[in-house]
């Protein structure tokens, strides 16, 4: 019998490559469906609210301040094993994808809408998520927590900390 799993999460991604580090939350959705009792086949998508990053800039005469609001949209697919099929089981997973990175001045409706288009036209890399995590469940409903490093490359391997909680609905 195969089973399905939906959820919504909710994410804390830790951009490291900026100085200081931040943290960018997001939210976004999952589905998986079981091949095996213990294998699931998933695929996330994730989409990081604005956040502001001022640089300054200086020729020696003058110095200015430039304020830009970037989004983080997340995409990643691959295997989760789990320890077992009862109530509560541990988890580990190998997911692959992309990261696009996306600048602009919009609200968060049009600020997602202008994530999806720089996926084909923006600052999109390729990525990998290898994570760890647990869940518990009663009944049909449950909730998931994941940690793990999801790394995408640019110019070599970027570590970012990446960390998902939310609800999770067996059907």
């Amino acid at each position: 019998m195969t089973t399905l799993i939906s959820g919504s999460l909710l994410t804390i991604f830790n951009l490291s490559r900026t100085t200081p580090n931040k943290n960018f939350v997001g939210i976004g959705g999952r589905a998986g469906f079981n091949v095996r009792p213990t294998v699931q086949i998933e695929g996330e998508m994730v989409y990081d609210f604005g956040r502001n990053f001022t640089s300054t800039f200086s020729n020696g005469i003058t110095t200015q301040f430039v304020t830009s609001h970037s989004h983080v949209l997340h995409g990643l697919f691959g295997p989760k094993l789990m320890t077992g099929s009862g109530a509560f089981r541990g988890f580990g997973t190998l997911k692959v994808g992309f990261v696009s990175f996306s600048t602009n001045r919009e609200n968060v409706l049009n600020g997602f809408t202008g994530a999806l288009g720089a996926v084909t036209s923006g600052d999109t890399r390729s990525a990998i998520y290898p994570g760890v995590g647990v869940e518990g469940f009663l009944g049909p409903f449950g909730l998931r927590l994941d940690l793990g490093d999801e790394i995408y490359f640019d110019d070599g391997a970027r570590h970012n900390l990446k960390v998902m909680l939310g609800p999770t609905f067996r059907f």
